[in-house]
């Protein structure tokens, strides 16, 4: 910038020339009026109302004017500075109120829609089942055991009488673990939650009152009825001078607390490795309470007119069971019990497939709420 010159004359500085002012400030608002956005604005701001502005550097020369021209340069360019201001202003309350009309349209929110859009949970109905059939148990008296999912083949075959060539040890019946090197490991998974009562045996002191629920595995194939992972709830009591009338006490109880009071029980004979004598359970229908049977006019699907439903198997405990966990026989007896949960289920809630156990559909879980 030079210093200031007495024979300086202001008309023939052309960013200071009246016209050019004019033209520099009229495209500034031009500029303005065209920015159809706030960062157009910001743009334009910077092109016309800038350090680096025509009217900005216009600003500068005015200090090397003569004293006596500085002031009509300085009105003529500050007021073309202060419209362009003014407008900027301007045209920044507009496009902001237009943004935020637009804002209000576009982002609007429906206060009468539901607030809860987060679907409500459920626990999965077999967790509930098998919880409320240990809770009926745990009221006489029963204490929770559990045991490892992947088990030894002494405690889940050998402690519990199965024989070396029984076929449950084959591969039709039975997940085998290979070790790393790819021998045999002697680990299985589960077959029954049996093993489990080798363990509290073992564990624990006598006299000894256990439920045992779990998961276990055989090599099923998925279909309506079968499924390769499923649910059991066993019980065991081993104790002075107990009887096949306490175990069929013990089942009583459990029907009247899962499907209500007065259905009749019965033990049908059976075998198991591990209970001597055994019996297979059956119960009432808690639908047609027998009175389908013989009677084609009113068929029950439950019990398929049968009147009696199969719940599980029961027994004496094998005196080789007690001897294999050290009990003394001639001191102690027992009696043990395997319930299905997933049959349980279907009995107590009309459930027909076991698909929809196992394919997670939140239809199905969401019908069983939250009840805990």
């Amino acid at each position: 910038m030079s210093a200031p010159n007495s024979s300086y004359d202001p008309v023939e500085v052309t960013p200071l020339h009246p016209d050019e002012v004019a033209r520099m400030r009229d495209e500034a608002l031009a500029a303005i009026a065209a920015a159809d956005s706030l960062d157009a604005l910001k743009e334009a701001r910077i092109a016309h109302a800038g350090d680096r502005s025509p009217l900005a550097l216009a600003n500068r020369e005015i200090g090397a004017l003569p004293p006596a021209a500085r002031a009509d340069a300085g009105k003529r360019v500050g007021g073309a500075r202060r419209e362009v201001s003014e407008a900027l202003k301007a045209r920044q309350a507009t496009l902001e109120e237009e943004r935020d009309a637009r804002v209000l349209v576009e982002e609007t929110v429906d206060v009468t829609l539901p607030w809860n859009r987060v679907p409500r949970g459920a626990r999965h109905p077999l967790t509930t089942v098998a919880e409320r059939m240990a809770d009926i148990f745990v009221g006489m008296g029963f204490e929770v055991a559990e045991g490892p999912e992947v088990e030894a083949e002494w405690f889940n075959f050998d402690a519990l009488n199965f024989l070396p060539d029984h076929p449950a040890r084959t591969m039709q019946d039975t997940f085998f673990v290979e070790s790393a090197s790819g021998a045999e490991s002697g680990l299985v998974l589960r077959t029954h939650t049996s093993p489990v009562q080798v363990r509290a045996l073992l564990e624990r002191e006598l006299p000894l009152y256990v439920v045992a629920p779990g998961k276990t595995f055989r090599t099923d194939e998925l279909d309506a009825t079968h499924t390769p992972v499923f649910h059991q709830l066993e019980g065991l009591v081993v104790d002075e001078g107990i009887t096949m009338a306490h175990l069929r006490g013990a089942i009583d109880a459990f029907v009247a607390g899962m499907f209500g009071e007065g259905l009749r029980t019965r033990f049908r004979a059976s075998y198991f490795p591990f209970t001597e004598p055994s019996a297979e359970v059956d119960m009432e229908c808690f639908v047609c309470r027998g009175a389908s049977v013989g009677n084609p006019d009113a068929p029950c699907r439950t019990c398929s007119s049968e009147g009696w439903i199969e719940i599980g198997g029961c027994g004496v405990v094998n005196p080789r069971v007690l001897v294999a966990a050290g009990v003394d026989t001639d001191r102690y007896s027992g009696w043990a019990f395997g319930l299905g949960v997933e049959r349980t289920l279907m009995f107590a809630h009309g459930v027909k497939d076991m698909h929809d156990m196992v394919e997670g559909d939140v239809r199905f879980t969401s019908a069983f709420g939250m009840e805990i």
